[in-house]
């Protein structure tokens, strides 16, 4: 614990075990970030994000890296929804994921929500770096604020990297502080869930996804590589949820 508030490092490893499946030589947990293997099958492994504390809270520092070596697969999920709420610390949380896939990896990022409490102010980025023949399934999803409460300020910044190539780096501010517009029509709506869903696969580069609406709040996109990304947003996070695995179910 810092003076301002909860610092975390946790770390994943997965490699190819020679026989078909993958190990985890690292499974490192920290204070509130608490990874649980869990039963799997054929060459995935599975792990889970539990959370053992409440927050990020105002200060808090939270990072988490997964490195997927070679031939390995990596299945990664969350117990619970992840809650930024206002702490004693007026300072801004942090929570960073770092990302790497190797070639002829395979890695399904696929965490809850993250909800954005009243009060609270968190700064999330996630940075994916993939080799050429890497494999990665990435979902995120933001919920402004509990039922019926007004959202916390968040800001989130998403990069993806092939081969040394940015192929996608927004990011998103929303809530008080957060510049004009995030609530409006080009934007968010007056919605109060926002995903994205990032699918990275080598075959991509041969036969590009065609772009498309899916819906009246959704729409995918190919990317200036071989990925493709879908941007949703919702008047909640089931309708979310719904739209994001019905494009990843078009997409095979």
């Amino acid at each position: 614990m810092t003076a301002t508030g909860v610092r975390a490092d946790a770390r994943i490893v997965a490699r190819a075990d020679g026989r078909g499946g993958t190990v985890l030589p690292v499974l490192d947990s920290d204070g509130p970030l608490a990874l649980r293997r869990t039963r799997s099958g054929g060459r995935e492994a599975r792990v889970m994000v539990v959370g053992a504390m409440s927050g990020p809270l105002g200060g808090d520092r939270f990072s988490l890296t997964a490195s997927v070596a070679e031939g390995a697969r990596l299945h990664v999920g969350s117990t619970a929804a992840t809650l930024a709420l206002p702490g004693q610390a007026k300072e801004e949380a942090r929570y960073d994921v770092r990302l790497d896939v190797a070639d002829d990896a395979e890695l399904h990022w696929l965490p809850e929500q993250l909800i954005s409490a009243r009060g609270s102010d968190l700064h999330v980025t996630t940075r994916a770096e993939l080799a050429a023949g890497a494999r990665l399934v990435l979902r995120e999803e933001q919920v402004l604020g509990r039922a019926g409460e007004e959202p916390g300020r968040l800001t989130s910044r998403l990069t993806v990297r092939v081969a040394g190539r940015t192929v996608l780096d927004q990011e998103l501010a929303c809530g008080p502080g957060a510049p004009g517009g995030w609530d409006g029509p080009a934007v968010l709506a007056g919605r109060r869930a926002v995903g994205q869903l990032v699918v990275v696969r080598p075959e991509f580069a041969g036969h590009p996804v065609e772009p498309r609406l899916l819906g009246e709040c959704a729409a995918l996109m190919p990317l200036a590589g071989p990925a493709v990304l879908v941007s949703a947003v919702a008047p909640d996070a089931l309708r979310l949820r719904r739209v994001l695995d019905e494009a990843l179910t078009r997409l095979g």
